[in-house]
């Protein structure tokens, strides 16, 4: 991991700093979840294999599916929001490919349930998820994770972006 991970029984200012880091994601998945007037609304069913995802807001109201690659393309300063009110599942070695400038840190992820990124698979953007978030076995994320339930890990490569 390339940044910080935070845990409760960690020593001090551990636990303080992950009180603020959950008061900052609460903050952040409220204000993304509260986005209207999508540019977006249930985009191919939430099967996103193949597509080019051009800057905007994205809804789905059940879960967004990634069995292909996915590209999100735009500036460096274009911003893309997806508003998941169920799971989101990237199959086993699929890649979101970021082009035209795009950067992972202006790429957000709201999800209701969790994220579930497959084996050897590559996400990019920060997650921030009601529910859980799961890498399987190297797995790899450009960006950053936020659950308010719990994350798990196996042999990935995260690097905060």
């Amino acid at each position: 991991v390339t940044g910080n991970i935070y845990a409760s029984n960690y020593a001090p200012p551990t636990p303080a700093n992950l009180t603020t880091a959950i008061g900052n994601m609460e903050t952040a998945y409220t204000d993304a979840a509260g986005r209207t007037t999508p540019d977006f609304n249930e985009l191919a069913t939430g099967n996103l294999a193949g597509l080019t995802l051009t800057p905007g807001l994205y809804t789905w109201t059940n879960n967004v599916i990634m069995p292909g690659d996915v590209y999100i393309d735009g500036g460096a300063n274009d911003v893309w929001i997806f508003q998941v009110a169920g799971n989101v599942t990237m199959d086993a070695a699929k890649t979101i490919h970021l082009t035209g400038g795009a950067l992972a840190k202006n790429v957000f992820w709201q999800v209701a349930g969790e994220v579930d990124v497959g084996t050897n698979a590559h996400f990019e953007g920060i997650i921030l998820a009601k529910t859980a978030i799961n890498l399987l076995t190297n797995a790899s994320l450009n960006g950053r994770m936020y659950s308010q339930t719990h994350i798990s890990l196996d042999n990935n490569t995260v690097v905060q972006k």
